[in-house]
């Protein structure tokens, strides 16, 4: 099926499907992604998609979570050679399809990263803990405008440092995203958990994918949590799995070295696999 989902791409060499998070686009995932394969001594060929509705993609009267994997696969049939081996990189939602993705092409994906994944498409059945602040200061807090207050929401560590890169994050990546978003489509799919979930079986433990895989969760994620993603173990043998303290749904924010050294180690691992099945 040919796709019309729009991408940027950045780099040569094995290829890298990037998929981004609800009312989200590629260009929040290059902001947390590029730093760490500028440094890479290996080649990487990163395709940083645009989902329907989201970025520069129109929704083209998208329907739900089914459609847009069924679009996502024509982009990779389209714009990957028939017998490519490829990576995949999802966060939030993106996780979620890429987990679908990795379990449509398991004989030619190298490597799977998942980046506090959606696990639990419904709401309410999501094993979330309630909101507190790691670090409080209610007169930093109190000193803020209301216009910050409103584009912040609940601050996780409230420091001048962390509140200033988190403010960063929200003006430079998550703001314009959001507000290209198609919300007039996108809203009732995301309303609907009929239509906010995929079809395939992802949680089936007799389908499991042996390439290196690495699952990042916060532990004070308010939005998916981390519990639910413990079950991607099983899945995932071959999975480095991480639940980072003083991180929420938007990690990393301020303190990025260890969420840098992950992927780099994922990476490494990824070529080292490559390497030893024999694929250039």
């Amino acid at each position: 099926m040919e796709s019309t989902l729009c991408a940027h791409e950045i780099g040569e060499g094995v290829p890298i499907v990037i998929i981004h998070g609800w009312e989200m686009n590629g260009k929040v995932e290059e902001l947390d992604f590029e730093p760490i394969f500028d440094s890479s001594k290996e080649d990487f060929r990163r395709i940083y998609v645009d989902l329907p509705g989201m970025g520069a993609t129109p929704a083209n009267g998208l329907r739900d979570l089914d459609d847009m994997l069924v679009r996502l696969t024509g982009f990779i049939d389209g714009r990957l050679a028939p017998s490519s081996r490829f990576m995949l990189v999802g966060s939030s939602c993106g996780a979620y399809l890429a987990r679908a993705l990795a379990h449509q092409y398991a004989g030619r994906v190298d490597g799977l990263l998942l980046r506090v994944p959606l696990v639990e498409p419904q709401d309410g059945l999501r094993d979330l803990d309630p909101f507190r602040p790691l670090v409080a200061d209610e007169g930093l807090m109190s000193s803020i405008s209301d216009q910050d207050k409103a584009l912040l929401g609940n601050v996780l560590v409230q420091t001048p440092s962390y509140m200033k890169c988190l403010k960063s994050k929200y003006e430079y990546g998550y703001c314009p995203a959001m507000k290209a978003a198609d919300n007039e489509v996108l809203d009732p799919i995301r309303a609907d958990p009929s239509r906010y979930k995929i079809s395939l079986a992802l949680d089936d433990d007799k389908v499991v994918m042996a390439a290196p895989t690495l699952i990042v969760s916060g532990r004070q994620d308010m939005t998916v949590g981390y519990r639910d993603s413990l079950r991607l173990l099983e899945l995932y043998p071959r999975s480095t799995f991480v639940v980072l303290d003083r991180a929420g749904h938007d990690l990393p924010v301020e303190q990025d070295g260890v969420f840098q050294a992950l992927v780099r180690d994922w990476l490494t691992r990824v070529t080292e696999w490559r390497g030893s099945m024999g694929h250039p």
